[in-house]
Order: structure tokens, then C-alpha cells, then sequence
């Protein structure tokens, strides 16, 4: 389900039934839909693990350089308050991804305070990615129901608010819609066939 033109046939699918854009991870994908979907929106990461922090979306200068490279509209980026790889600091990536590269950000968050932060830092879209996956939200699960108002309601009017994670209906993703997301991103509802058929598989096993 990785390769490059699987990922940019769904991608192109996608798009052609209405989608307003695309999420993409990895320069490689971001490559692919870009020179498949010329005039699609892309939002772009890149995702990296390392050994001396928890952050791995888009988490250094490096990452965001590729990915912007790469063809991405707007670069997506962990925005929580954890330690980045090599000590590289939030402030300082998002000043020089605006001023080198002119490049609008999405924050990957999992709090309000984080969310307000990346905005205030420059971010102009603030996203619920993060919620559930960090430590300090290790017990709740998505979707960000509860976080959706309260951002809305702290961050700038102008600051695209996006509701990402554990969306898996389109009823769900109206809610968030009616939560005070302006944008919803589906992901594993749409794109996880594979574990779309094991669920099957494991329903007509039993």
C-alpha cells in the first residue's frame, strides 16, 4: 500500500471525488502525487524516529527542507512542547521555515496550550494529530472532541483549525465540522484497506 503509485492513485481518486487535498508522508509520496495531481493541495511530513527525542513528524530543519522540496503546499510538523532531535528548537524551525522558505505550517498538537503556542509561533493551520499519541495523552483516544471547541474559541480567527485522527465516518467528520474544525483529514478509514479486510476476516472468523 506504500508504493509510490498506489499512494498516488488513491491520492487522484481522492481528489476526483471531492477531496480539497491531500496528506501525504515522506518526500517520495509527496514526489509521486505531485507529478500525478499537478494542482493538488499537499500537505506535506516526513516521518523519522530518533534515538534522543519522541517527536518524529517532521521533527528537524532537514525534514522540512525535503519535504518543502519535495512539492508540499504546506509543511506539517509536531508542534507539542517535547524535546526535538539534537536539542533543535520549535521557535527557531517554524522563523526559518517562514523566512526561508515562505512556507505555510501546519502544527501536529495534542493540547490546547500547544495549539495556541504554534499559532502565536507562526503556524497558520493547527491540527489535532497529536492527541492521544504523546505521553500526556496517553489515556485518551481519538477523536479530539473535546479539544476542537476549545481551540476554536483560543486561537486566531484566521488559524485553520484541523480535526485529524480517529475520524471514521462521514457523520464523525461532520461533527467535527459542527466541533469548530474547518477542515477534516480521514486517514486509515479511507486509505487502510489492508486493515479494512483483516477486520472483515477477523468478524467472519468468529
Amino acid at each position: 500500500m506504500r508504493h509510490n503509485d498506489v499512494i498516488a492513485a488513491m491520492a487522484e481518486a481522492s481528489l476526483n471525488n471531492g477531496a480539497v487535498g491531500v496528506r501525504l508522508e515522506s518526500p517520495e509520496h509527496i514526489g509521486a502525487v505531485r507529478r500525478r495531481c499537478p494542482g493538488a493541495l499537499i500537505i506535506g511530513l516526513w516521518k523519522r524516529t530518533f534515538a534522543d527525542s519522541p517527536v518524529y513528524i517532521t521533527p528537524g530543519w532537514a525534514e522540512i527542507q525535503a519535504v518543502w522540496a519535495a512539492g508540499a503546499d504546506v509543511i506539517a510538523l509536531d508542534a507539542t512542547d517535547r524535546p526535538r532531535p539534537a536539542g533543535q528548537d520549535l521557535a527557531a524551525l517554524i522563523r526559518r521555515a517562514r523566512e526561508e522558505l515562505h512556507a505555510p505550517l501546519m502544527a501536529d498538537v495534542d493540547s490546547v496550550a500547544n495549539g495556541v503556542r504554534a499559532a502565536q509561533l507562526g503556524c497558520q493551520w493547527v491540527g489535532t494529530t497529536l492527541f492521544g499519541y504523546t505521553e500526556a495523552t496517553a489515556d485518551l483516544r481519538p477523536p479530539a472532541w473535546g479539544l476542537l471547541p476549545q481551540l476554536r474559541q483560543q486561537l486566531p480567527p484566521e488559524t485553520l483549525l484541523i480535526c485529524e485522527g480517529g475520524i471514521a465516518s462521514p457523520q464523525q467528520a461532520r461533527q467535527a465540522l459542527e466541533g469548530g474544525a474547518d477542515a477534516v483529514v480521514v486517514g486509515t478509514a479511507i486509505t487502510g484497506v489492508d486493515l479494512q479486510v483483516a477486520a472483515y476476516r477477523r468478524q467472519l472468523s468468529t
